[in-house]
């Protein structure tokens, strides 16, 4: 149960009445309240959304619609009506979000919707490529498969953006722990030089100067540069999530040195398989297209899809219209045409999916095999740089006779 805060006017007395109320969704409320003799006119969700704890409580996560997904299509081959599969579904599931999302789904239904509309009225949780298997299932009584396809393509989905996460997260963990090596270094070996260099009113050679000046500036101003990046970071994030941002992010990662052909790869495998999955459940190849591009997780490639879509309106054929685009590999619109001659378009599309797949995965492991090596040799240097600033200056004194 969820507490809603709630403001309504009673019919009996005509005054406006401040409260809460407990029930499964807004909806239920709402009828909670009517069943009460009182006209809702604000319904609000008391909960810990504002917080990042609440956040992270109410987020439902791909394993748990991947779950939900497949229960659902399970009971409807098993011969259940679609009200007591969600119903079944909802109690069996542990994400209280979806849980509310699911009970939601359930009212729309016994009102009358149909299953992908009311799927469709939560686009937060379900998008299009969601939403129109759904009705291709509804209307081609395949529901059931439609399900297994979903659950099918989200576990792809989910499974390419976990061994991409991977390739990224090792370089960035060795990066952090050389940084968090050279702050030590600097705030805390380099300077017990300069205490000595001072005591013997000797010159500290440039390289360890340096040191002890970048040393001497975390030491002071440590909180200046937490500030600058907390606003750095900050000014990022918010200008990603602009149109321009976003865009900018999207060009700069199939352009990167060394991971800019896993990215392509990645949408390309993503584009194949969800064009694969429209198509083999019946959905129209311009409404593929449209959530294709939506799906494809990119701004370039979509427009590359969109610009495909415009030329396939106008007649031309899906290979042609690819064909040549620079945000498009050359194997996709080759895989289609074959497709188009011998009327299998979701086939060829499936089997040019799969080699994306494969291939990811051959770019990931190259990309770790290049990388170690890389990051050894930006180890080395660092170590160098720190292991001069430190033992020059000793060597220095010793051979002046100083020490």
């Amino acid at each position: 149960m969820l507490t809603f805060a709630y403001s309504a006017r009673d019919t009996a007395s005509n005054k406006v009445v401040k409260s809460s109320v407990q029930a499964e969704s807004e909806r239920a409320a709402a009828k909670l309240l009517m069943a009460q003799g009182m006209v809702p006119l604000s319904i609000s969700e008391q909960s810990e959304r504002g917080s990042l704890l609440g956040a992270f409580r109410n987020r439902i996560s791909g394993k748990d619609r991947v779950i939900f997904t497949r229960q659902l299509a399970t009971l409807i081959n098993a011969g259940l009506p679609l009200a007591q599969s969600l119903h079944t579904v909802a109690e069996q599931t542990t994400n209280k979000r979806l849980n509310v999302v699911a009970r939601d789904i359930i009212t729309s239904i016994e009102g009358g919707s149909s299953l992908a509309d009311s799927f469709a009225k939560h686009p937060e949780v379900f998008n299009d490529l969601f939403i129109a298997l759904i009705a291709a299932g509804e209307a081609s009584g395949t529901l059931d498969q439609a399900l297994e396809r979903i659950a099918n393509q989200q576990e792809k989905d989910a499974e390419l953006l976990s061994k991409v996460r991977g390739a990224l997260v090792y370089p960035v963990i060795v990066l952090f722990v050389i940084l968090c090596v050279i702050i030590f270094m600097l705030v805390t070996v380099v300077p017990q030089i300069q205490i000595l260099y001072d005591d013997l009113n000797a010159e500290l050679p440039f390289v360890t100067a340096v040191m002890v000046a970048l040393g001497n500036f975390v030491i002071n101003f440590w909180w200046l540069l937490l500030i600058a990046t907390a606003a750095v970071i900050y000014y990022l994030r918010q200008y990603v999530q602009t149109d321009s941002g976003h865009r900018a992010m999207d060009r700069l990662k199939i352009n990167l040195p060394l991971f800019g052909d896993m990215f392509r790869k990645l949408y390309m495998a993503r584009f194949t398989r969800t064009g694969q999955t429209l198509l083999s459940t019946g959905v129209p190849m311009l409404e593929m297209l449209r959530i294709s591009a939506r799906s494809s997780g990119n701004a370039m490639v979509s427009d590359s899809i969109l610009r495909a879509s415009e030329k396939v309106k106008g007649g031309k054929a899906l290979s042609v219209s690819l064909k040549n685009d620079p945000n498009v590999l050359p194997l996709v619109p080759q895989m289609i045409s074959i497709g188009e001659q011998s009327g299998g378009i979701d086939a060829m599309m499936g089997k040019a999916a799969t080699f994306y797949e494969n291939e990811l995965d051959n770019t990931i492991r190259s990309i770790s095999t290049a990388i170690e090596p890389l990051l050894m040799v930006v180890l080395a240097v660092v170590a160098g740089i720190m292991v001069a600033a430190i033992l020059l200056p000793v060597y220095g004194l010793i051979g002046s006779g100083q020490i």
